[in-house]
């Protein structure tokens, strides 16, 4: 079966209203990059140099990052060389596919861990002040409150100022308590308390807030290594997940934050937020290709249900346009040539044309 078949068959089980909260939330994204690569393919349509240099442009332009564009730039050199390839169009299934490799990785799971002793599962969350860790845990609790889980969340933010009650406004909202202390308080108590407050209302979920100063680099990383000893000791294998949250439209610095955070945190999993705000997703693959964490949620609006799980086939197709019908030819009146008739189609065989995040 062939790459785009299996492809197109896995998006098929994906649910309507899950196809459109990727399409509504990656529009800024594929009309920048997508509708730009179309517009190269379609005009230059022979492979030279100048071809190469002006994709590069369009891919750095999308924030996909210096490194991973050289890496995937010399790939495709080398296939149009193997291959023997001249037209541009016949080069897009092979960008389109290792797009999609580098999202998929080594194949990890991308669906959140829970505690494989079926007790308390604790997910704690990580990452600078601004980027939405407060808003994503929220809309994270309600997800689980919708699959019928028990949901306690922990506002170890004790430093930034109102972030314990913002995260208290959120658990109104969803209907879930709240574990605090007063402000400027030691947030490794903050979950010793939430640990202690999940056993004895046996909770399924325990959502974790932490702070996140930049100020002092050691500082923050130590505080998040007591935080992991004290969940660790009344939860043996806890936290079962350390996700980043990171601001997509940050671009460049949101890779930055994820080599901080990932070198001594712990770091499981990735949340991207604000995608529908920013035309520069190209980021995800950035991140995914040069830290090797899966990316488990992307925040594609403001709605309660726009925090959606991450499926790199899903979200690459969400990126592409439909499959017009094929193309007819007819002759024109000048000799030995023709001319395509009809609106432009998918700009190779394949069924679509996608941007990859």
């Amino acid at each position: 079966m062939s790459f785009f078949k299996r492809l197109k068959e896995s998006i098929a089980s994906k649910t309507e209203a899950v196809t459109n909260k990727f399409k509504e939330g990656l529009s800024k994204t594929r009309s920048a990059f997508v509708e730009r690569v179309e517009e190269l393919i379609f005009r230059r349509k022979k492979i030279d140099e100048a071809f190469f240099e002006e994709l590069e442009e369009i891919l750095i332009g999308a924030d996909v990052g210096v490194n991973t564009v050289m890496e995937l730039i010399d790939e495709l050199r080398a296939e149009v060389k193997k291959r023997k390839i001249e037209e541009a169009s016949e080069l897009q299934p092979i960008l389109s596919e290792k797009l999609v490799n580098m999202l998929r990785g080594n194949g990890e799971d991308t669906g959140l861990r829970s505690n494989p002793d079926g007790g308390i599962t604790v997910i704690l969350f990580v990452g600078v002040n601004g980027v939405g860790k407060t808003t994503t845990i929220g809309k994270l609790a309600w997800r689980y409150k919708q699959e019928g889980k028990s949901v306690l969340l922990a506002a170890g933010d004790t430093f930034r100022a109102g972030a314990i009650e913002q995260l208290e406004v959120w658990g109104q909202r969803v209907g879930v308590d709240v574990i605090r202390q007063e402000s400027g308080s030691d947030p490794a108590a903050v979950m010793y308390d939430a640990v202690k407050a999940a056993k004895q209302r046996n909770v399924d979920v325990l959502l974790c807030d932490t702070a996140g100063r930049l100020q002092n680099k050691v500082n923050l990383m130590e505080e998040l290594a007591k935080i992991h000893r004290v969940i660790q000791r009344e939860i043996p294998g806890a936290p079962h997940e350390t996700l980043l949250v990171l601001d997509a439209a940050t671009g460049q610095n949101a890779l930055q934050q994820a080599k901080l955070f990932g070198e001594k945190s712990g770091v499981t999993g990735l949340v991207l937020t604000k995608l529908d705000g920013t035309a520069k997703g190209g980021i995800v693959i950035a991140i995914r290709n040069e830290m090797s964490l899966p990316v488990k949620f992307v925040g594609l609006g403001e709605k309660m249900d726009d925090l959606q799980q991450f499926d790199p086939s899903n979200s690459c197709m969400r990126y592409s346009r439909a499959s017009p019908a094929p193309r007819k030819l007819r002759t024109t009146n000048k000799p030995n040539r023709r001319r395509i008739v009809n609106d432009r189609r998918s700009i190779s065989s394949c069924p679509v044309f996608f941007f990859c995040f």
